[in-house]
């Protein structure tokens, strides 16, 4: 199921079965996720953007954009054209440089297909796209919510989600992912835990840029 405006209306009134969670859906209204197809795009845009703020993770993409002659994103020849020295250049550190190359490669050679996604499972999805350097299981998450549009992507390991769930249900320390996988099964967030972290975050106002 991909986010739509029918789809998070109806995850919105099924989530609200939820006591706890009714109140927080109520204050802050529906998901705004929707989907796009920039799914390379995307990746290269998530590398170069972790550990950084929103406002300097846009001033170096645009640096990024820059060396290559536009305001696109390069094409994976491209960037596979130009050394790591070259990219740092943009403000990309070394290992990130080495990260988006590395992407690049993957593309290049077969080992992703863009094209074909949309047919995976979730966990199919996080197979396909870890083995690139710079690429964890939290990144996928990301990418599948909000590029993909996914409704039913637990994000286990975001410490918002987790902080969330924490305040909202009363617990004691943040939970682990047994514990997150156990409060979303409890109380029936499937399959809408994508619309589910959404409103975590909104909880904590601290949602995820991307």
């Amino acid at each position: 199921m991909i986010a739509s405006d029918t789809s998070v209306q109806a995850a919105a009134e099924h989530l609200s079965k939820d006591a706890l969670l009714a109140p927080v859906i109520a204050l802050y209204g529906l998901c705004t996720i929707r989907p796009h197809h920039n799914y390379y795009q995307a990746l290269v845009s998530s590398i170069i953007g972790q550990q950084l703020s929103v406002k300097a993770a846009h001033t170096i993409k645009l640096r990024f954009c820059e060396l290559f002659g536009g305001t696109e994103m390069p094409a994976p020849a491209a960037i596979l054209a130009a050394d790591v020295e070259t990219l740092r250049a943009a403000g990309l550190s070394r290992a990130k440089a080495t990260y988006v190359r590395d992407l690049a490669q993957h593309v290049i050679d077969g080992r992703i297909h863009f094209d074909h996604l949309d047919t995976l499972s979730n966990d199919e999805v996080v197979a396909e796209l870890t083995p690139v350097k710079g690429i964890g299981e939290w990144t996928v998450h990301m990418f599948m919510m909000f590029c993909m549009g996914r409704l039913d992507v637990l994000a286990v390991g975001d410490l918002g989600v987790r902080t969330g769930i924490q305040r909202l249900y009363g617990l004691d320390h943040l939970p682990s992912v047994a514990e997150v996988q156990n409060i979303a099964r409890t109380h029936g967030w499937h399959p809408y835990e994508s619309i589910a972290c959404w409103y975590m975050w909104q909880s904590l106002d601290n949602a995820p840029k991307t």
